[in-house]
């Protein structure tokens, strides 16, 4: 893969360069930075159960969605600890998912727009191909 600006190893996957396919951006770096998050959550539900967030609940009745919602509102000290450190190759994989579209990172701004700008960047990052030629921001990835 040529999406790590020839760095191996972990800082290559923290700090991914040039262009990556869709397939490494999900498999990489959505699934894994999911799973991390999962277990951040699972972690704070366990250790720091005040500040794990939990829907309305009748006494003696356990709520579904408690059980099916992992992405806590507010989360406790190991899912915001996951998140800033999860923050830079989340971004950073992002880009170079829209680097190998042939767009800049400002098409990260899309993310402000309410309701459409995360869906723009889901299709565009998530669905859309590899550009099989090169492009401004170096050759295919292989």
């Amino acid at each position: 893969m040529s999406g790590n600006g020839g760095r191996g190893g972990l800082l290559g996957w923290y700090v991914p360069t040039g262009r990556i396919r869709r397939s490494d951006w999900w498999l990489r770096y959505v699934l894994l930075i999911g799973l991390f998050g999962l277990m951040a959550s699972a972690v704070d539900a366990q250790w720091f159960p005040d500040s794990y967030p939990r829907f309305e609940d009748r006494p003696g009745s356990v709520d579904v969605a408690d059980v099916l919602w992992f992405f806590p509102e507010e989360g406790g000290p190991v899912t915001a600890l996951v998140a800033l450190v999860l923050a830079v190759p989340n971004v950073a994989a992002t880009v170079t998912r829209l680097h190998d579209r042939d767009h800049s990172a400002w098409w990260l701004l899309w993310s402000l727009l309410p309701g459409i700008g995360w869906l723009v960047l889901l299709i565009t990052c998530g669905f859309l191909s590899t550009q099989s030629h090169p492009n401004r921001y170096g050759p295919p990835p292989r």
